[in-house]
């Protein structure tokens, strides 16, 4: 995989996983990641990235088989197809977020 200008460290990664704004000089991979083809498998794979161990952890809490398969299952569907219907929005955000214009609604 090429690098891009401002590619963030595995940290910065992190944080910008959870919401957090980088700093000024990753702003054209923020650009690249939020507007260049395929930017919406991207967001849902981060948003899996963050949901998975936290079904696991779900997965761990102590009841029957049933709840404990149907609760971590319940928590990553309902929140994948939430983000996926509400991502233009959510991009719209997180480009504002970082300083850069979205691009016009169509």
């Amino acid at each position: 995989m090429s690098r891009i200008p401002g590619d963030p460290n595995p940290l910065q990664r992190v944080a910008y996983a959870l919401g957090f704004r980088l700093p000024p000089g990753n702003r054209d991979w923020v650009r690249h990641d939020l507007t260049d083809a395929g930017w919406r498998s991207r967001l849902l794979m981060r948003h899996l990235a963050l949901m998975v161990p936290l079904s696991a952890l779900l997965a761990l809490l102590p009841g029957p088989l049933w709840v404990r398969v149907t609760v971590p299952l319940l928590a990553i569907v309902a929140s994948t197809l939430t983000v996926a219907i509400s991502s233009d929005d959510l991009r719209r955000a997180r480009l504002q977020r970082h300083g850069l214009r979205p691009p016009a609604r169509h």
